[in-house]
C-alpha cells in the first residue's frame, strides 16, 4: 500500500472526494513548480499530478500543450521531473503522480525509469498512449516497486474494456469525461453518473473523474458521485494568466482550496 492508497482510505472514511490538481512540471519553471507543490498541499490537495513536458502530447489541448513547450525550452526532461520530486520529498509526503508519455519512459528505460521513480519519492504513473495490452514490462517493474499505474476509461469504454481496465489499473482509475482532449469547460458531460454506475458494477477501485474540470461548481458535481476530481487546465490557464503578478503562487494555491472545499462531505457515490 503507498501513499495513493492510504490517502484514498483516509478519505472514504470521511465521505470526502479526492481533489488532484495538475501541474506541468517546469512550467512556469522548476522553482515554481516546486513552490506551487508546496502551496497546493497547504490549500488542502490531497494528490497532485506532475506532467512531463512532451513534445507531443496528444491528450492535452492548448493551455497544457503551450506550458509543455515552455517547460521543454527550459530544458526539462524527465530526468529534471525526478530531480524535483526527489527535493520535494525533502518537504512534503503527498502522493505525487506522474503524467508522461511512453516516448521518454522508452527511451529511459522502462526498468531504470520505475527504479528510479520510486527512489525519488514518485507513488504512480499515468501514460495515456500505453494501454494496459502493452504495459506488460511497466506493470511488472512497478508490481515489484509498489508504483501505481493509473490506467483511462473513456465514455466510449465497452464493458469488457472497463473490466480490463479495473484489473489492471492500481492507485485508481482516471476516468476521461469527455472523448476529446483536456481543456478549460464551461459545463461538464451529462451522463457522467450513469457512467461511474456502470463502473461500480464491475471494480471496487477509486475512480478519479478529469478533463473539463474547471470549476468549484464542477468539483462539486463530480464529488457527489466519484472518488476524486482531477483538475488541469483551469490550473494551469490561471498560472499563465498571473506569470508577471509577485503572488503567484498564493492566488493559484487560493484557487486550490476553493476547489478542495467543495469535496466536503461528498455522499451518495454508491459505495
Amino acid at each position: 500500500m503507498n501513499r495513493i492508497d492510504e490517502t484514498f482510505i483516509r478519505l472514504q472514511e470521511k465521505r470526502e472526494t479526492a481533489l488532484i490538481p495538475y501541474l506541468m512540471a517546469g512550467y512556469p519553471d522548476l522553482e515554481t513548480t516546486s513552490k506551487l507543490v508546496l502551496g497546493f498541499e497547504a490549500a488542502g490537495a490531497d494528490i497532485i499530478e506532475l506532467g512531463v513536458p512532451f513534445s507531443d502530447p496528444i491528450a492535452d489541448g492548448p493551455i497544457i500543450q503551450l506550458a509543455s513547450e515552455q517547460a521543454l525550452k527550459n530544458g526539462v526532461s524527465l530526468t529534471s521531473v525526478l530531480s524535483l520530486v526527489s527535493n520535494l520529498r525533502k518537504n512534503t509526503s503527498i502522493p505525487l503522480v506522474l503524467m508522461t508519455y511512453y516516448n521518454p519512459v522508452f527511451v529511459y528505460g522502462v526498468e531504470n525509469f520505475v527504479r528510479d521513480a520510486r527512489a525519488a519519492g514518485v507513488d504512480g504513473v499515468i501514460v495515456p498512449d500505453l494501454p494496459p495490452e502493452e504495459a506488460s514490462l511497466l506493470e511488472k517493474a512497478a508490481h515489484e516497486t509498489g508504483l501505481s499505474c493509473i490506467f483511462l476509461l473513456t465514455p466510449t469504454s465497452q464493458p469488457e474494456r472497463i473490466r480490463l481496465i479495473s484489473h489492471h489499473s492500481t492507485g485508481f482509475i482516471y476516468f476521461v469525461s469527455v472523448t476529446g482532449i483536456t481543456g478549460v469547460r464551461e459545463t461538464i458531460v451529462d451522463g457522467i453518473s450513469e457512467y461511474i454506475r456502470q463502473f461500480r458494477l464491475v471494480t471496487q477501485k477509486p475512480i478519479g473523474v478529469g478533463f473539463g474540470i474547471s470549476t468549484p461548481e464542477h468539483v462539486a458535481q463530480i464529488s457527489s458521485i466519484a472518488d476524486a476530481a482531477i483538475v488541469g487546465s483551469a490550473i494551469v490557464s490561471l498560472i499563465t494568466n498571473n506569470l508577471a503578478e509577485h503572488n503567484l503562487v498564493e492566488k493559484t494555491s487560493q484557487f486550490v482550496a476553493e476547489l478542495k472545499k467543495a469535496t466536503y462531505g461528498a455522499i451518495g457515490k454508491g459505495q
